[in-house]
């Protein structure tokens, strides 16, 4: 890891940090290729039940550092900044984020493939990629609409509006909006409850949410074999026998 990306894994939880402050956490190239690493090395350890990610210095991120993609090589689907969303959608591991001061560009579209996203009440955010002549990634095309409605994804998009914290919860980008004194304390415990619950189950469930949207009865049929195969696994049966023993 280079020093803008902190890890640390503690009690079943990885924290990641983007730490270069004095940039409100702008990423860069490099900061892309060790996200990356740092969320494929978290999918691959078993005992990881959940990703948090958080901004040092006040900030989340304000966004793309424009000086370093502008001096990047030619840009393609296989440049570090796609390789990350890539590899951020298709985690399996529960993904938290923590987010206070800006969160800009990637830094909101980045919300959009976390799992639960917690905010403190001075956030801000903004999408405004219109302003530079740009257009949105992370699939925010598709799905911010399908989050929040055409009306008000076409205000964050076209207009490249910028909302508090409390019309973000409002818009569905946010589970929970609380105090900027309070945000460590009410993550860690987020945290801390992914991190009580069998890890097979979590990604199992995680996956199955993430499927493409498929009729009823193949989504009945498709569970069906997943829960079968998680009965019979030590985790499942170990919860259970835990949970009868609670009511005896």
């Amino acid at each position: 890891m280079s020093e803008h990306i902190q890890v640390a894994q503690r009690d079943g939880i990885v924290w990641i940090t983007l730490n270069r402050p004095e940039k409100k956490n702008a990423l860069t190239q490099q900061m892309y290729l060790d996200l990356s690493a740092a969320l494929e090395h978290a999918e691959r350890d078993g005992k990881v039940a959940a990703v948090v990610l958080q901004g040092a210095g006040g900030n989340f991120s304000a966004g793309n550092d424009l000086h370093d993609f502008l001096a990047a090589d030619e840009l393609d689907e296989n440049s570090p900044p796609f390789e990350f969303l890539f590899t951020l959608s298709r985690l399996s591991v529960p993904v938290i984020a923590s987010v206070e001061g800006v969160a800009i560009g990637i830094g909101t579209t980045i919300l959009l493939h976390c799992d639960l996203v917690l905010a403190s009440d001075d956030a801000q955010f903004a999408l405004p990629f219109i302003h530079l002549g740009l257009v949105p990634e992370a699939a925010s095309s598709q799905l911010l609409p399908l989050l929040c409605g055409h009306l008000r994804a076409a205000e964050l998009l076209l207009l490249g509006d910028t909302i508090d914290a409390t019309t973000a919860l409002t818009y569905g980008l946010l589970n929970k909006v609380v105090a900027k004194d309070e945000l460590v304390t009410t993550t860690e415990a987020l945290a801390g409850q992914l991190a009580s619950k069998p890890v097979s189950g979590l990604r199992a469930t995680k996956n199955l949410m993430k499927q493409p949207t498929e009729a009823v009865a193949d989504r009945i049929s498709r569970e069906a074999q997943v829960f079968i195969k998680a009965l019979h696994s030590d985790a499942a049966r170990e919860a259970i026998a835990q949970r009868l023993h609670k009511k005896k």
